[in-house]
């Protein structure tokens, strides 16, 4: 029977409300949480810090900005919220969306030598009607 005994779950002891003490609340934490924050941390790699490479100028792209589309070469880890903050950042425009594509390396050849051209992302801005972007416009 005393083996059986070990399995059976143990009632929690009944406390008072005379017992209890009162907890005094510090603002400090207690050194143990200290050593155990310090070693969650983590150092993140460097990110990018230019978004935005340079302007897309292209036959199609000036025909985009007849419709306030401007078109950028961005880093290829960039995402659409990074691009929209730096636009509206650097050139004081609301942006209304962000369109974004992935151009593929390709192949090329001069003579005998044959290689790759470079693959880039690029990003189509969208802003708000009446706004422009003076720089990009020539």
């Amino acid at each position: 029977m005393a083996l059986l005994d070990l399995f059976k779950k143990k009632k929690a002891p009944v406390e008072k409300e005379e017992d209890k003490k009162p907890v005094k609340e510090t603002k400090e934490p207690k050194k143990e949480v200290v050593k155990t924050l310090k070693k969650k941390k983590k150092k993140i790699g460097p990110r990018t810090v230019f978004i935005l490479k340079s302007p897309h100028i292209t036959e199609k792209a000036t025909d985009l900005i007849k419709k306030n589309q401007y078109t950028f070469k961005v880093s290829s880890n960039s995402n659409k919220t990074e691009i929209k903050k730096e636009v509206e950042q650097l050139y004081n425009v609301d942006v209304l969306s962000v369109k974004t594509m992935k151009v593929p390396k390709k192949r090329k050849r001069v003579g005998k030598t044959s290689g790759w051209s470079r693959g880039y992302k690029k990003a189509i801005v969208k802003i708000k009607e009446g706004q422009k972007i003076e720089e990009l416009i020539r």
